[in-house]
Parts: structure tokens; sequence; C-alpha cells
């Protein structure tokens, strides 16, 4: 698969905290004449500045990011280029992040256990605005575990406020990665655990683990 003759090849950058993982995207998506890979990054704040000032055409991004999540940076990401056209490769199959990162303004979801080709016709459809899932990730849609429904009640804020307490993160350093204050954090925190019908820290951690929200 390729552009048509003389068209100008997709600039995609990758996002991913593995220096290796990056290496390996890069490679296999640089075999294609009709991609060009144009930076790459290993975290949120370093995805958010090249990406404004290289606008590629496709993001390439993982979700499990050092402090925020991909998620949270697409965001940020939208909110300066509303263009730009996002694809998240994560390890997470399950249909609870694929709806978050769609809902957040992203056009694909590919699993990283999905063929390599996968990634590839990824990119050239999310760069033509078209949707692309890859199979397992469809399936899994498809089949929405009624478990999910107390997650998918949480708004984006509170989405991310339990991604990062289920990590060990406090109040106060989820409040400086996010910009909010600590007060705000924690009634994020107290929504969550009403939605989600936890009674204390444990039971939201054991929940968050049956979830996948701890990988």
């Amino acid at each position: 698969m390729s552009t048509s003759p003389g068209a100008a090849p997709i600039r995609v950058f990758v996002v991913d905290d593995h220096a290796v993982v990056r290496e390996g995207y890069r490679r296999l998506l640089e075999r294609e004449r009709g991609i060009e890979v144009v930076g790459e990054a290993a975290d949120a704040a370093q995805a958010c500045a090249r990406v404004v000032a290289l606008a590629p055409d496709v993001v390439v991004m993982d979700i499990s990011l050092p402090g925020v999540s991909g998620i949270e940076a697409m965001r940020r990401m939208l909110a300066h280029r509303p263009q730009l056209r996002v694809l998240m490769f994560s390890m997470h199959d399950d249909a609870v992040f694929c709806a978050r990162a769609l809902e957040a303004g992203a056009l694909g979801y590919v699993s990283k256990s999905s063929a390599p080709e996968a990634l590839v016709q990824a990119v050239y459809a999310v760069s033509r605005s078209e949707p692309y899932l890859s199979p397992d990730v469809a399936r899994n849609m498809a089949r929405r575990s009624s478990r999910a429904a107390g997650l998918e009640a949480l708004t984006a804020r509170e989405f991310e406020v339990l991604r990062l307490l289920v990590r060990g993160e406090s109040l106060g350093r989820i409040a400086e990665k996010l910009g909010l204050s600590e007060k705000t954090v924690a009634n994020h925190q107290s929504a969550v655990r009403e939605k989600l019908g936890a009674r204390d820290s444990l039971q939201l951690a054991r929940l968050a683990e049956q979830l996948g929200l701890q990988a």
C-alpha cells in the first residue's frame, strides 16, 4: 500500500516511552514509501511540544506514558491542532480504553498484539480521516462488558485521575501533572469512588486491576 504517484508522504510522529519500541515503529513504517517518520517523543510533554513544532499529519501514540496518559496528551495536541489525526497504539485491547480514546478524538486504535501490517494500514486509513480499529479491538468493542459501565460513567478528567491514582500517585502529584488544585483532584477522587461503588482506596485499586487499568 502506498500513496498515489507524486503525492507527498504521510508525515508521522511516534510517541512511546520505550526507545526500542519507537525504533521498531520507525523501521516498520519507513519501509513504506508513502510514509515518513518526522519525529518521536518519550512522554506527553515532549510529544506536545514537538508535534506543535513539526506539524505532522498523523501521531502514533501509546496510552501508557510517564506522567499523563496518551489520551490526555492527545487532548492537549488537538487543542492546538484540531486537524491533527491521532492513532492510538497500545497494549490495552480493552473496550474501555478504546472508547475513551475515540471519545477524546482519536481516529484509530490498534493493539500492540496486532500483526505489523495492521499498524501500517491504520496509518494510511487515519491519514485519510477514516476510522480504523484493529480486529481484536473491534471484537472487544462489539462485546463491551457490563462491568465497564461504571468506568464509562466517569468524565474524561475523572478517568485520568483514576489512572494516576492506581499507579500510586499522590493527590499533590496528580494536581501538579494535570494543572489542577489538590482540592479539585480530591473532589474527582470522591466522584470516582461514588461512581464505581468503591468504599476506599484498596477497593478502588482492586477494581482498577480487574479492569486492566494498572498495566
